[in-house]
């Protein structure tokens, strides 16, 4: 053992401005707390940060036993550059957030290995508690807020461990005080999340492991040969009134308006941000939406919506655009008409959009399409056609398509006729236009899973549809869904009930509990599940600057600032000053130094087992006190004495020994204590 080394593991005993090492306890809840805060983080991280973890969490704890040395300048900057490397080539970049935190976990894991003192000990556990933060970045769920409360927990006991207490030595005391330390945190939580004002992201950086979708802004069915289903959640609608019937629940996202000969895809005029014409009628219906994120900028509604807030546009082709994509849940208020007049009138520049196609291709398509334009003057009597066809002519709806050839409309309308929503949707748009009549595919959602309490939808991914919109002159556009004419149980039941059956649904998510949603045990547990986390989203993530504003007017009517500030500062006040008391509770503290340090000392050796009898003297309890724990004897004895001394001898010593006697006993007990003594 070489003498530096020796210095190194010196536990205690500095002298003033030296270097306080790092306590055992306090190591070895820093290493527990790297492990809770590091384990959420391996679901979105490469799995060599766990094999980095292992390397540096073995040198520290072999340093700590004077068989390793620290590392040197050199090792350090070695190790740095092959972490940022590894970094780099795992994720290709440094920039955005999946780099950004990788490297930040990586730092928290590499500052391990130089933990020398105490400082170093506290930027390790500020800085656990910034990743423990960057971890609600990629999940904001209620099982990942629960979760974080353990590393916070782990964190806090290092933190007490830090402190070279008597509590060093005990770890059961030291993690129940952080327990504690946390419990009295929670009134002035709660205060600051609901009046402190609520402010937008100081940054936005968007999370590819988010931008999820069942959407995509193009289509292109002919190329598909199995429709991936994806369980995920899309969002959820929470309805004023009455949730309409599930025939009636289309969910707008984008309108397809090019088509390649392929793949039909957003044409440049309708990604405007300029108001389209309608006319209101009918009745109005009032819902919030809790949206996953997506990493995209379109949201999801019912025809036609209106939203209040100023970064969410209705654009041109009736869909809702936010202004910068959605990386975080979101939530927003819309009031939508179903039965609205879409844009009774066209300028020749949204026709020529609508009646596009290839200059060729597909000619038996284009053929029907010249025979029923002839046999139907009225552009609603050719619609009709088409889905009359589609529901006589023995066409079927499948999750595995066979895939098409050049002419993809020919074959699917006149050779496979196999095939889901994008294919029925494409070839009837096709038709439509080669017929002179002006039309798109909406892709979106179409229905939802009621709740069992009834009074929100869950919308997920294998919900996601396509279906058609034809123009007219003065009744603008209209709806109409081809799937229906071939699949109407897709459309009254939903997706998951309808194929629930069908070998290729859900295969990709075997664990997924829809797959078992006939087994009723099963299924109750997934439902009550999803109506915590539906609170969960719409009452703590959905509680938003609006939702602020609503409850502070309920409370205090208009919004004076200055009224609103010091009632927050006075709520604040009186709840520090409730747990001040409750804390310190100076109602019970004894007048005496010299009474309330006995009082201590009777109460210490009570938790081992050892009661004063009524009528016993100090002098007789401490003899006894000593028989039963010989190891704790001089202590004891010591305390005893000195309080003698001090209480009836007129003895000199200054007030606090008692509570330095008192804190070396405290020091010397077990940490964990002892049954009753007899």
């Amino acid at each position: 053992m070489t003498r530096s080394q020796t210095k190194a593991a010196q536990p205690s005993a500095v002298q003033p401005g030296a270097v306080q090492p790092i306590p055992r306890i306090a190591l070895t809840w820093l290493l527990v707390a790297q492990v809770l805060v590091i384990l959420p983080h391996l679901l979105h991280l490469p799995f060599w940060i766990a094999g980095l973890w292992l390397l540096c969490a073995g040198w520290r704890v072999q340093v700590f036993r004077m068989r390793a040395r620290f590392p040197t300048g050199i090792e350090r900057i070695a190790l740095v550059i092959a972490t940022g490397a590894a970094a780099f080539f795992s994720r290709g970049s440094l920039i955005g957030l999946d780099g950004g935190a990788l490297l930040l976990v990586a730092t928290f894991i590499l500052k391990l290995v130089e933990l020398r003192s105490r400082r170093d000990g506290l930027v390790l556990i500020f800085l656990g508690f910034f990743v423990v933060v960057t971890g609600y970045l990629f999940d904001d769920g209620l099982l990942a807020a629960l979760y974080s409360l353990l590393p916070v927990t782990a964190l806090l006991a290092a933190l007490i461990g830090m402190q070279q207490s008597g509590m060093a030595e005990r770890p059961g005391a030291t993690v129940k005080l952080a327990a504690s330390m946390m419990l009295q945190a929670v009134p002035l939580m709660l205060l600051l999340f609901l009046f402190f004002p609520r402010m937008g992201p100081l940054w936005s950086l968007p999370n590819p492991q988010q931008a999820m979708t069942g959407l995509s802004d193009s289509m292109a069915p002919a190329d598909i040969a199995e429709l991936s289903q994806s369980p995920a959640l899309a969002f959820r609608a929470s309805f004023d009134g009455k949730v309409p019937a599930r025939r009636e629940l289309y969910w707008r996202a984008l309108t397809l308006e090019h088509f390649d000969g392929r793949r039909w895809s957003q044409s440049w005029g309708a990604q405007q941000r300029t108001q389209p014409v309608w006319l209101k009628q009918g009745p109005s219906v009032s819902y919030s939406v809790i949206m996953q994120p997506t990493g995209t900028q379109w949201l999801f509604a019912l025809d036609v919506a209106v939203v209040e807030q100023k970064d969410i546009y209705l654009m041109s082709d009736f869909r809702l655009e936010k202004r910068r994509p959605v990386t975080q849940n979101l939530m927003y208020q819309v009031r939508s008409w179903p039965q609205a007049v879409r844009e009774p009138t066209q300028t020749r520049g949204m026709l020529s959009r609508t009646l596009q196609l290839p200059g060729r291709g597909d000619p038996l398509s284009r053929e029907w399409a010249e025979q029923l334009r002839r046999e139907h003057t009225d552009p609603k009597g050719l619609v009709e056609a088409v889905l009359k066809h589609f529901n006589q002519q023995p066409y079927s709806y499948t999750l595995k398509p066979p895939t098409l050839g050049d002419d993809s409309i020919d074959d699917f309308l006149f050779r496979t006729k196999k095939g889901f929503c994008a294919h029925y949707a494409g070839a009837m748009t096709f038709v439509l236009r080669a017929a002179g009549i002006p039309a798109r595919v909406v892709t979106g959602y179409q229905g939802g899973e009621l709740s069992q309490s009834g009074d929100y939808l869950s919308v997920r991914q294998l919900d996601a549809h396509a279906w058609v919109e034809y123009w007219q002159e003065g009744r603008g556009w209209t709806s109409v869904d081809p799937t229906f004419q071939v699949a109407p149980e897709r459309i009254d039941l939903g997706a998951q009930d309808a194929y629930s059956d069908d070998e290729a649904f859900l295969e990709d998510s075997p664990f997924s509990p829809l797959r078992y949603r006939n087994v009723g045990w099963i299924n109750d547990l997934r439902l009550a599940w999803e109506n915590i986390n539906y609170s969960w989203q719409r009452w703590v993530l959905g509680y938003r600057s609006e939702q602020q504003l609503g409850l502070l007017q309920r409370l205090f009517g208009s919004l004076n600032w200055k009224r609103m500030a010091v009632a927050i500062v006075g709520g604040g006040g009186l709840l520090l000053g409730l747990l001040a008391l409750w804390l310190f509770k100076p109602w019970r503290r004894e007048r005496d130094p010299q009474q309330r340090q006995l009082r201590r000392f009777e109460a210490l050796l009570l938790r081992h087992g050892l009661r004063r009898a009524r009528g016993e003297g100090v002098r007789d309890f401490a003899a006894r006190a000593a028989a039963l724990m010989p190891r704790q004897a001089d202590a004891i004895t010591t305390f005893a004495q000195a309080f003698e001394a001090q209480r009836y001898a007129g003895g000199a010593s200054a007030p606090q020994e008692l509570r330095l006697l008192l804190r070396r006993l405290r020091r010397e007990l077990p940490w964990r204590a002892a049954t009753r003594r007899q």
